[in-house]
């Protein structure tokens, strides 16, 4: 007997709902008709991606950061209303970034 099957025995009028939580994952993100620039650049010679541009609400491109971040399982921040990634890794931000529905310019190199 699973947990599903304890739980109707205690609760038997209880409807059981869909899944809503695969939906809840996906952020939805206030996406904006100009681009956002990526660019790539080298500080103190180790290699970066910035993020810049955005015109949606800062929580929501610290929540972008913070996917991005995990997805590429490296370190970086947000400040002055920009990402910052270490490394070199513009053409897995830009494909990431399109498939939420962003546009994306690549600045630089």
């Amino acid at each position: 007997m699973d947990l599903r099957d304890q739980l109707k025995n205690l609760f038997p009028d209880h409807e059981e709902k869909e899944d809503t939580k695969k939906d809840q994952t996906k952020s939805k993100f206030w996406v904006q008709d100009a681009p956002i620039l990526c660019k790539y650049e080298k500080r103190k010679g180790k290699p970066i991606t910035i993020l810049e541009g955005y015109t949606g609400a800062d929580a929501d491109f610290k929540q972008l950061a913070k996917e991005l971040k995990s997805l590429l399982s490296v370190g970086g921040s947000f400040k002055n209303e920009k990402i910052i990634i270490q490394g070199d890794y513009r053409h897995k931000i830009m494909a990431f970034l399109k498939e939420k529905g962003f546009t994306v310019k690549r600045v630089g190199g």
